[in-house]
């Protein structure tokens, strides 16, 4: 019989990423090179471009599949799973917190890392990161306006505004305890949504 050929392109694919995904975080998009994935992922350059046709193709991958992935885990999960939109959003503030208090660092948001960085370097990578926060958004705008729908919130405020002022708020409190190094700024910021006096609209 012949040799069978250990072909696995979604794996290598999928290696491509993992390392792109880990580069992009901890030195930035730009400060990586092709080189450097080559080598950290361990393939040739005609698999590499086989499977990403240039630099771009994978920075727009890893947004549109890896952090777009992170921000439904890390939110809009926990908010279609929470009792009402407050409460999801005080409790990813507070899960969010809990974890790097045990993880030691901060390596700040995945999302805002690589939009602070891309947002101004290329349209495509603008449209990418707003297709995200969009429907980052979307999920605690929804869950508000259920909320008004049952009577726990105020039919007057906007649910658009509260989902805005929520995104903007982890935002900034995760950028604040990325420069500290600690996640105080999270937890402080989290409590604003402890009642509905504590975070009026």
């Amino acid at each position: 019989m012949g040799k069978q050929r250990a072909n696995d392109p979604q794996g290598m694919r999928n290696k491509v990423l993992d390392v792109a995904e880990q580069a992009f975080q901890s030195q930035g998009y730009h400060a990586t090179s092709l080189g450097d994935l080559m080598k950290a992922a361990g393939v040739s350059g005609g698999a590499l471009h086989h499977h990403f046709p240039t630099k771009k193709a994978i920075g727009l991958a890893v947004i549109g599949e890896r952090i777009a992935q992170a921000v439904r885990q890390t939110w809009i999960v926990p908010i279609h799973e929470a009792r009402s939109a407050r409460e999801g959003v005080r409790t990813v503030f507070t899960t969010v917190a809990a974890e790097l208090e045990a993880q030691k660092f901060v390596r700040g948001c995945p999302l805002n890392n690589l939009a602070h960085e891309l947002s101004l370097a290329d349209p495509d990578f603008r449209i990418a990161f707003n297709i995200i926060f969009g429907q980052w958004q979307a999920a605690i705008e929804q869950a508000f306006v259920a909320d008004q729908q049952a009577g726990r919130e105020p039919a007057s405020n906007v649910a658009s505004d509260f989902a805005l002022k929520a995104v903007a708020l982890y935002s900034g409190a995760m950028s604040m305890a990325k420069t500290a190094q600690d996640p105080a700024p999270l937890r402080i910021c989290g409590a604003a949504f402890e009642a509905d006096v504590a975070f009026a609209l």
